[in-house]
């Protein structure tokens, strides 16, 4: 088994949609479920399959993003670059953190229009990506 892909429910596909491609997501197909519903498969350039799904019900209400889920983690090659590319689009991402201290990843927050959080990760020099069996021994 393997984990395929997170789905987010938006509330404004087209506002979600405009967040998502200017942190660099793209569009990989569309599902239209009916109703006018529609799922929003997105990849990041380089990756083999999709990894986020965005599902946009017009009918379905309020987003209620405070349901026991917390965040996105995803992996940037320079997270200070990120930072200035996003804010240049109009993102906010928080300023750098170092929550493994200096040796540490360096991360920053950012918001989506619906409420979901974000973290992004640049791993020290020479790391390996992800977090791994090895980080707990």
């Amino acid at each position: 088994m393997k984990t395929l892909f997170v789905s987010y429910r938006v509330t404004d596909l087209v506002r979600s949609l405009d967040f998502y491609t200017a942190l660099g997501y793209t569009e990989l197909g569309v599902v239209d479920i009916g109703n006018g519903s529609r799922l929003v498969l997105l990849q990041f350039p380089g990756e083999p399959a999709a990894s986020l799904e965005l599902v946009h019900r017009p009918d379905g209400g309020r987003v209620d993003v405070g349901s026991g889920f917390d965040h996105l983690a995803i992996q940037v090659d320079d997270l200070v670059a990120t930072q200035e590319h996003l804010a240049a689009a109009g993102l906010e991402p928080g300023p750098v953190e170092y929550p493994g201290g200096p040796d540490g990843p360096k991360t920053s927050w950012l918001t989506d229009p619906d409420g979901y959080r974000l973290e992004l990760v640049e791993w020290p020099p020479g790391r390996p990506d992800g977090i791994t069996a090895a980080d707990f021994s």
